[in-house]
């Protein structure tokens, strides 16, 4: 398999799980301080939305690699 089947395949799988799942989330620790024996720390929870415009062009940009991307001039 060549890189641009793999990179279609990649963004057909992304484009999907976009689709499917719509956003996701992460924790991001922002703070963290050390007085003595007592350890402080924040963590905030971000959530990242995906937009459905993305998952769709990214499903329509790997769909055109894998048909037209390995064709030899």
């Amino acid at each position: 398999m060549n890189t641009i089947k793999i990179a279609a395949i990649v963004l057909i799988v992304v484009g999907i799980l976009g689709l499917a799942y719509g956003s996701f989330s992460y924790t991001k620790e922002t703070h963290e301080a050390k007085l003595g024996p007592i350890e402080l720390s924040v963590k905030d929870k971000q959530t990242v939305n995906v937009p459905v415009w993305a998952g769709v062009g990214a499903i329509v940009i790997g769909g055109a690699l894998l048909l037209f991307g390995s064709k030899k001039r």
